[in-house]
């Protein structure tokens, strides 16, 4: 099932302690139109035995598009290994050929790329790598999104753009991340003008001010879109002003999340997006 711009998407950290099966069941009933899916929690779902095929029949019975399959760290060697992240997972164990595979058995819409390697790598060597990963996922009909991190080397929208248009591949934008944006500093007038260039959204909120580990913050307590400072109705505008064609995606590690039940989480999620996204339309 494709994905349309006005679709709404439950990423998968939004549900984190959820099982696949649980993520697409609440997705549907909240009303969302697509779901994202960590690769990580594909390959246990495949080994309690409900791998690719059972996943996509399921999200097609249920009305949902697969959007991102997330995160792929391992995309540029010269960066050296990816950290392991606190929720204990290893998201930096697979590697291209598998997100490739799994992307197209899958039938997701795209393919996000995230750099966080301990080794400093310059934007020409980013960029030739990037174009390397969208050549082989256009092999497979995929989209490649490059997301910036604010505690990461590549850290802020304007690096994340300037690498994508060295690059210069039709399939490659850049993934946009509300906490992330607020962090690095971004603006909405720069969002704006790139808004073209994005592939994917990650929507959620944070307080202005931030905490002294900017890794637990993004894990462990984002807000609802619409619940803290980083005025997504002002980011969805400015999206939307720029041209951006991409579905809105909901990103909202939160360990109060977390403590709920997975259909009301996402019934959460789904009402305080569409507040912001009405407010932002209005």
């Amino acid at each position: 099932m494709s994905l349309e711009p006005d679709d709404l998407v439950l990423c998968a950290g939004s549900l984190g302690p959820a099982t696949l099966r649980e993520k697409l069941d609440a997705a549907a009933a909240a009303g969302f139109g697509g779901v994202s899916i960590f690769i990580h929690e594909l390959a246990q779902s495949r080994a309690e035995g409900f791998g690719e095929a059972d996943v996509r029949h399921l999200a097609a019975d249920l009305g949902l598009g697969l959007a991102e399959l997330d995160p792929l760290l391992t995309w540029l060697p010269e960066a050296g290994a990816p950290q392991t992240s606190d929720t204990g997972s290893s998201m930096g164990g697979f590697g291209i050929d598998d997100f490739l595979d799994v992307g197209e058995a899958l039938g997701v819409r795209s393919i996000n790329a995230a750099l966080v390697g301990s080794e400093p790598v310059g934007p020409d060597a980013m960029a030739e790598g990037f174009a390397a990963l969208c050549d082989r996922a256009a092999e497979r009909g995929l989209l490649v999104s490059l997301e910036f991190v604010a505690f990461a080397q590549l850290r802020d929208l304007a690096a994340a753009v300037d690498v994508v248009e060295r690059a210069g591949r039709a399939n490659g934008g850049v993934m946009f991340d509300t906490i992330h944006q607020l962090r690095s500093g971004g603006s909405h007038a720069l969002l704006e003008r790139v808004a073209a260039r994005v592939n994917g959204i990650q929507l959620n909120d944070v307080a202005a001010q931030p905490e002294p580990d900017p890794v637990a913050e993004t894990l462990h307590r984002r807000l609802l879109p619409g619940e803290g400072d980083a005025d997504t109705v002002g980011q969805l505008r400015a999206l939307a002003a720029g041209g951006c064609r991409a579905p809105i995606g909901v990103e909202v590690f939160s360990d109060v999340l977390n403590a709920l039940a997975p259909a009301e989480a996402a019934r959460r999620c789904i009402e305080a997006t569409r507040k912001v996204l009405a407010e932002a339309r209005a």
